[in-house]
């Protein structure tokens, strides 16, 4: 799942190199926490406008989650 939002994320942004997931212990609930940072100048292209980018990435990711048997959360920051 890390090396998915990472690449997703590297096509969309202008610096690649800066593209970097985080990820968490699941949490009481078993959810596991995925924190996408990027740079500051990128965080524009990694939203979208009115978040549709970021809403699609989150979609992608939990279909993959899915099909895993697991519950996950994509946060931006």
């Amino acid at each position: 799942m890390q090396e998915l939002l990472v690449t997703i994320a590297q096509g969309l942004v202008e610096s690649p190199e800066s593209v970097k997931v985080d990820v968490d212990e699941p949490n009481e609930e078993g959810i596991i926490v995925y924190h996408i940072h990027v740079a500051e100048d990128d965080m524009g292209r990694i939203i979208g406008k009115q978040g549709r980018i970021a809403k699609a990435i989150r979609t992608i990711a939990r279909s993959y989650a899915v099909r895993n048997n697991t519950k996950i959360m994509v946060e931006i920051d």
